[in-house]
């Protein structure tokens, strides 16, 4: 199509500018006073020619450089689901001159880490360079409790910076990989009919109607014409190929010529054949030695090349068979620094001029596209983004690797509870260094505390719109989601809260210090206990209900959960949330995990899908177990065996405490009867002979008699 550069063309540009005008309302429009921080000499803000709402920021006619909203153009869900916006700035060089918050809904830095924290990592990214490798833990400072959300800020301004950079030409594109290469092992002999037919060599044809007519509506259409030539006949009959390939260039040239062609090319050089017949030379007779071709001009991407006559070669007779009579045929040289990709289109633009007046003229472009037969060339391995969760899951190696052996050994010792638990020298030390690693490593150290948050985002995801990668960014959440999901089918709610949670672990350990000590312990009666239970409900049903309305309202009063303070923050607090935190675990030292049992939000978010696990673990005496033995229901530390005998699972923390006492045959009344059956079986056998067998219960050999005994 022709491209027509007069006075139509300041009409497109004004009906374009109204156009922007109209649809201003729906992008980000930036303000002046917005980009003083960078650009202090800034007094005026232009739309740049960019697909996104780019603004060039201006002093004078002097460009300082591009300032943008990061979500217009590299919107990474962060931990909340939901991108952090940045205004970024950059100047003409690449370097970053500003990077300001302007929004976002990260749980952790909506109440607990001062806005001023993030504020100032982003601003550590000033004066970078886009293509700089920007690191948290590197050449950035992390921020504890919001490594997932910094790690995102980091991400989001280089990307978002080098994508206008390479836009406006400040950089290469970073997406676009190393160009293609020709094969030189492809060849086949062919004919002129076959390479026109297989779009080697591309025609552009033109009559002189079709130029008529791209000069009506200019000064240039009756200027000086005189009887005008026939519509249909020929204007000019243009033929262009790429050389490089062997089944273009040696068909063509020949063999010698290609073999001389290819030897007067650098490295990195290029060469089109440009043939034509017709009334218009594509060449033009105004052309002289040392000057430049001023009727074609090559074009790529954004680079585009006018030939001086140093890019020429006169081409002689053609070598092809069943070539028409030509009487233009020139080779021109793509120089190393076009960086040509034969891997991408290009465009071969003929430009016709027209006298408009006695010194003016008007000049019409009729652009000829191409691309090189996908058979001729090599392309290189696209280059992949990567994920920034990928790099998230790298960087963390050593943390998931130590986690997911800790998981293994939890999965372990829940497979195989009976045997662990007939052995409580074994179990008991196992548990507390679980739990001391489950508070310094999973908790203060990983900071991978779950919270009732995690369930109103990824509720509010399945509604917004579900995105793996907002749960795959922190690895070590994701991991311990996976496992409590299938425990939760396994064995319910009690292996997370009862092995998992780093503030459960805590107030556990406190508790069984303060038992050491001797600190009296404070219960509930039953009947009040299981009313309490259902605060935690009414809790989570309150929160869930607002997070509807709005999560970021939700999350705040989310802080009914003391993880943040006491896990996530390590205690570094204000006094207000640093008390609550404390006060909660002071009570653990008189009420075994009160926080747990009562207040828990998330507890009973995980109590309510637990109601649909598959297995039964915990054993009972079904026949003794409450009627009248009452011995496991008032040592069970979270009161979660009812009176009658019964496990409420939903309540159970899986301490395997009232599985100890399942087999101890010391304490246990049911087992505590057949160990005393067996070692009367056993007295009674001794001196009249008798045959060993095993008692479960005791693990131990008993002889029993061979005969029928009298009853005691």
């Amino acid at each position: 199509m022709p491209a027509r550069h007069s006075r139509p063309a300041g009409v497109a540009s004004l009906l374009f500018g109204l156009f922007l005008l109209l649809i201003a309302p729906a992008l980000h429009a930036l303000e002046l006073e917005q980009v003083r921080e960078g650009f202090p000499d800034a007094d005026r803000l232009e739309a740049a020619e960019s697909q996104w709402p780019v603004s060039e920021v201006r002093a004078g006619d002097e460009l300082l450089g591009y300032a943008f909203e990061s979500v217009d153009i590299a919107p990474i869900p962060a931990y909340s689901g939901k991108p952090v916006n940045l205004l970024v700035g950059i100047d003409p060089e690449g370097k970053i001159l500003q990077a300001d918050i302007l929004s976002h809904e990260e749980p952790i830095m909506l109440v607990g880490i001062p806005e001023t924290k993030l504020e100032g990592f982003a601003d550590e990214h000033i004066p970078a360079h886009v293509n700089d490798r920007m690191k948290v833990g590197d050449n950035l400072d992390a921020i504890s409790g919001a490594t997932v959300t910094v790690i995102v800020v980091s991400d989001t301004i280089m990307r978002a910076a080098r994508q206008v950079a390479a836009e406006q030409g400040i950089i290469e594109d970073p997406t676009l990989g190393p160009a293609a290469t020709v094969r030189q092992d492809v060849f086949e002999p062919a004919d002129w009919e076959t390479l026109t037919g297989d779009g080697t060599i591309r025609r552009l044809h033109l009559t002189h109607g079709t130029v008529d007519e791209a000069f009506v509506g200019t000064a240039a259409e009756d200027y000086l014409r005189g009887e005008p030539e026939d519509p249909e006949s020929t204007f000019i009959e243009m033929f262009y190929t790429y050389v490089n390939p062997p089944t273009a260039g040696r068909n063509l040239l020949g063999e010698s010529g290609y073999e001389q062609l290819m030897e007067e090319l650098a490295p990195g050089e290029h060469a089109i054949a440009v043939m034509a017949r017709g009334d218009y030379s594509f060449k033009g007779s105004g052309y002289v030695r040392g000057g430049i071709f001023d009727r074609i001009e090559f074009s790529q991407g954004n680079t585009s090349i006018s030939f001086h006559d140093s890019d020429h070669i006169r081409l002689g007779n053609l070598a092809i068979d069943g070539a028409p009579n030509l009487n233009e045929r020139d080779i021109f040289i793509i120089r190393e620094d076009a960086a040509f990709n034969p891997g991408q289109p290009w465009q071969l633009d003929l430009l016709v001029r027209r006298a408009s007046g006695p010194l003016d003229t008007e000049f019409t472009r009729f652009s000829a596209d191409y691309s090189v037969p996908e058979a001729y060339i090599e392309r290189p391995e696209p280059p992949v983004e990567v994920p920034i969760w990928v790099e998230v899951w790298k960087d963390k190696a050593f943390q998931i690797g130590v986690l997911l052996a800790g998981l293994l050994v939890l999965t372990g010792i829940m497979l195989f509870q009976d045997v662990l638990a007939r052995h409580p020298k074994i179990l008991r030390p196992l548990r507390l260094g679980f739990l001391v690693y489950t508070l310094v490593f999973i908790g203060w150290y990983s900071l991978a505390q779950i919270s009732v948050v995690n369930i109103l985002t990824f509720t509010n995801s399945l509604i917004s719109g579900f995105s793996w990668s907002s749960f795959l960014i922190d690895p070590m959440m994701f991991i311990l989601w996976s496992f409590v999901a299938v425990s939760l089918l396994l064995w319910g709610r009690g292996v997370f809260c009862g092995w998992l949670c780093p503030f459960g672990a805590l107030q556990d350990l406190v508790n069984k210090a303060a038992r050491k000590l001797g600190v009296k312990q404070i219960e509930v009666p039953f009947a009040l206990h299981e009313r309490l239970w259902a605060i935690k409900y009414i809790i989570l049903l309150g929160l869930f209900a607002v997070s509807l309305h709005s999560l970021g309202t939700a999350e705040r009063y989310a802080e009914v959960e003391p993880f943040k303070t006491a896990i996530t923050l390590r205690f570094q607090r204000e006094w207000g949330f640093l008390l609550y935190a404390l006060g909660l675990v002071a009570i653990s030292a008189f009420n075994h995990k009160f926080y747990c049992r009562y207040v828990c939000p998330l507890g009973a978010g995980l109590a309510i899908p637990a109601r649909l696990r598959l297995f039964d673990w915990l054993k009972r005496h079904r026949g003794d177990c409450g009627t009248p033995c009452q011995i496991c229901a008032n040592e069970c530390e979270v009161a979660a065996i009812h009176p009658d005998g019964r496990i409420n699972a939903n309540e159970c923390h899986y301490c395997l405490d009232c599985q100890i006492t399942y087999y101890d045959d010391q304490r246990c009344p049911p087992v505590i009867k057949r160990r005393k059956r067996y070692e009367k079986a056993a007295r009674m056998a001794g001196g009249k002979g008798g045959v060993e067998t095993h008692d479960p219960a005791s693990s131990q050999l008993q002889r029993i008699p061979t005969y029928q005994e009298d009853s005691p």
